[in-house]
């Protein structure tokens, strides 16, 4: 096969070596180069299938300057792949900015599917799997966490994160609070790994797990919460534009916007939009009546 000027876009497998697929084999041991995330990690996974491929290091601290080299060697007619340490290159790893470098480029690109650590989560969660918002990690930060987990407590769809081992407590106490402590979750621990783990129940009941098992702080982690049910988030919606009213008449649309947010949890652009969306349906409401 001509893998001449090719970006080729490669799922690895996220534990069991048995995932790798014959194709993700075949495109390795073909290609000029393959950049990935650590180069230790993807020799020994090359070395496991006897690839012996020329390295680069594309990580989240040289990708932006390494961009512009790796598209001018694919326009020379250079093949590569881009890998990150396990799984689907892109989802809460590197690579976005070469992809987009090359589709702007217009370099040819083609995806060699295989292992993601947040579907094969969904697909054992018992949690609907459609429709589903993948979300990556959660802000490192105490408030700016409990915050953005309140502005996603009105979501109807299933929410899909992912999770550090030292953050895992932390998270599950700001979900149980923002979502509820019986809101359906599903925790996914090592997933196609030796000690893999898989554990259903409620939010309060997965921190509980957390906070007194030891497998709790070892592993990669995928957590998934069910969404909101479609009548509270109607509820939540209705309580905060009645908040958004009240205050718009006592302060300017980004003042009232701001204490909004402030109360809420929600995003400050977010809730200066719906406003002005409120006082636009006011408005001609008013010049209907008028008519």
């Amino acid at each position: 096969m001509s893998d001449s000027g090719k970006l080729y876009v490669v799922a690895t497998p996220i534990g069991n070596l048995s995932d790798a697929s014959p194709r993700m084999r075949e495109v390795l041991a073909s290609v000029d180069r393959i950049a990935c995330e650590d180069t230790r990690h993807a020799r020994r996974l090359l070395s496991r299938f006897g690839i012996r491929g020329q390295l680069i290091s594309l990580h989240e601290h040289n990708e932006n300057a390494r961009v512009e080299g790796l598209i001018e060697a694919l326009r020379g007619g250079e093949s590569l792949a881009l890998i990150s340490d396990a799984g689907t290159p892109l989802l809460s790893d590197p690579g976005f900015p070469l992809v987009r470098a090359a589709v702007a480029a217009g370099i040819d690109l083609c995806p060699i599917p295989g292992p993601n650590a947040a579907i094969a989560a969904l697909s054992v969660s018992g949690l609907p799997p459609e429709p589903f918002r993948f979300l990556g990690f959660p802000p490192r930060q105490t408030t700016a966490r409990a915050r953005y987990f309140q502005s996603l407590s009105a979501a109807t769809e299933t929410l899909i994160f992912y999770e550090s081992v030292h953050r895992l407590a932390g998270s599950l106490e700001a979900m149980s609070k923002a979502f509820g402590p019986d809101r359906p979750a599903f925790l996914g621990r090592e997933i196609s790994k030796l000690h893999e783990q898989l554990r259903h129940g409620t939010l309060s009941e997965l921190l509980a797990w957390a906070r007194q098992s030891s497998q709790a702080r070892k592993g990669e982690l995928v957590l998934i919460v069910g969404g909101a049910a479609a009548d509270s988030a109607d509820a939540e919606q209705s309580e905060v534009d009645a908040w958004l009213r009240a205050l718009s008449g006592r302060l300017p649309p980004r003042e009232a916007a701001r204490v909004a947010a402030e109360v809420s949890g929600l995003p400050r652009n977010r809730l200066y939009k719906r406003l002005l969306a409120i006082q636009s349906d006011s408005d001609g409401s008013s010049g209907e009546k008028g008519n």
